[in-house]
């Protein structure tokens, strides 16, 4: 049963106190074109509670879900088999709380998963140390940004063009209110990533290059030459990985030379819920730990050497001056990082690896059958589980067409980047663990259907 405990006179009491005319008045900073006047079109304004249920249903009803339907979508969000023990754990009522739990002296058995999940970030990522605060990947990213300029002393970053364009909004968004400088390198649609436009990039003022691997395209960067030019001018590197799996089958980017590793452990027992919450990952080399953001749990012994569990180095501003804060993170997303840990600890190493093996294996297949269409071609033929096929007209399209056949065919390449006519052909497309040959067969019927023109 909801409970609504305040009146209207107890509303205006408050907004009397605070100094407010009105609860509009609460949303002022919030641009008007952002905000909602009038009622929400296609719903009632008031209806009894059976009539809403059948009304939502039938709303929902209108969606393609992800389980209902061929799915090939990816783009920095991945449809992987989440086994059922990982949510029943999370709902144990030791750990599903709405309140962050990393108070010791009341939450041992949480401050332990979150030691264990910094662990296995840090040995999946092949860094020295990895935190648990972030809230997704790319808010880690720009965290990530951040520390580059306090510990080389510059400022200026290099967005590589394999970047998701996602991650770059938010690194831009987020760089207005800082005087740090971004340097964004265009995407191409070409075989190869942009790794010799990246290292060219490269002065005495870089902070750092921000490269993701394996890119927004699928391509797989040398992170290791990368890292040789940048450090040769003092730069830091940071790697960016959205999807965790893909380091089950190529080298970690922290044994690669890469500084800094951050990305989006959302594949990894979070699920796709609709775009989040998500869970941002972030590893770094020991040497760079003090100037880490966000909060890292430590190991250590009581007063009596019994083994215990505490918070250290959690340099944000609620624990110290504002102006000696690395960030005002303030979240360890808890119960997403432990379905993470969950996840990571069922899968193991070797399951991981061969979790890994099926996903190749499985974007292989999709790449064989889909090639054989005529008009689509492969862009790289280095990828992990997501590649970009080019089709000989304008992909969001054919998106378009394969969802009104039932199927989720990929992301194309002008939704993620409308302003760039010359990518508009490109067509990524995911596979995973989930994927049949079925799925495979009927996105490859669908799609030369569509490029014919034969009616749906």
């Amino acid at each position: 049963m909801r409970y609504l405990p305040l009146t209207d006179a107890d509303r205006a009491a408050m907004l009397d106190v605070i100094g407010a005319a009105s609860v509009d008045d609460l949303f002022i900073d919030v641009p008007s074109e952002a905000r909602l006047s009038g009622p929400v079109e296609g719903l009632p304004m008031h209806a009894s509670e059976m009539a809403v249920e059948r009304h939502m249903s039938a709303l929902a009803g209108k969606n393609l879900s992800a389980g209902s339907a061929p799915f090939f979508l990816g783009a920095g969000a991945y449809r992987h088999h989440v086994p059922a023990s990982v949510d029943h754990i999370i709902q144990r009522g030791e750990f599903l709380t709405a309140y962050t739990p990393y108070q010791p002296e009341i939450a041992q058995g949480t401050l332990q998963v979150l030691f264990e999940f910094q662990t296995q970030v840090a040995r999946l990522f092949g860094t020295d140390i990895a935190n648990a605060s972030m809230y997704d990947g790319s808010t880690a990213c720009w965290e990530a940004i951040l520390m580059a300029a306090r510990i080389t002393r510059k400022d200026r970053a290099i967005l590589s063009g394999g970047l998701h364009p996602h991650y770059g909004e938010v690194v831009r968004t987020m760089a207005k209110f800082t005087e740090d400088e971004i340097a964004s390198l265009a995407c191409e649609l070409t075989r190869e990533p942009d790794d010799a436009a990246v290292i060219a990039a490269i002065d005495e003022k870089t902070s750092c290059v921000v490269v993701q691997y394996p890119d927004i395209l699928g391509r797989i960067p040398d992170l290791a030459a990368i890292s040789e030019a940048a450090h040769a001018k003092g730069a830091l590197v940071v790697a960016v990985v959205t999807e965790p799996v893909a380091l089950g089958m190529i080298e970690a980017p922290g044994n690669l030379g890469a500084d800094i590793v951050v990305g989006e452990g959302q594949s990894l027992g979070v699920g796709l819920q609709f775009g989040g919450p998500y869970l941002g990952l972030f590893g770094c080399r020991e040497k760079f730990v003090r100037q880490m953001p966000g909060r890292l749990c430590g190991e250590t012994v009581d007063a009596e050497g019994k083994r215990g569990f505490v918070l250290t180095l959690s340099t944000r501003e609620q624990h110290i001056r504002r102006e000696k804060a690395t960030s005002n993170i303030c979240t360890n997303s808890g119960l997403c990082a432990l379905a993470f840990s969950i996840h990571l600890t069922l899968l193991g190493g070797n399951g991981l690896a061969q979790l890994a093996a099926v996903n190749h294996d499985r974007t292989q297949a999709a790449v064989e059958r889909l090639t054989q269409i005529p008009g689509v071609s492969l862009l790289n033929d280095a990828y992990f589980n997501e590649v970009t096929l080019v089709l000989p007209g304008d992909a969001r399209e054919a998106v378009r067409e394969l969802a009104d056949r039932k199927v989720l065919g990929g992301v194309s390449l002008g939704r993620l980047f409308p302003a760039q006519e010359d990518l508009h052909k490109g067509l990524l497309v995911a596979a995973t663990e989930t994927t049949t040959d079925e799925d495979i067969e009927t996105l490859a019927t669908e799609l030369a259907a569509v490029l014919e023109g034969v009616p749906a």
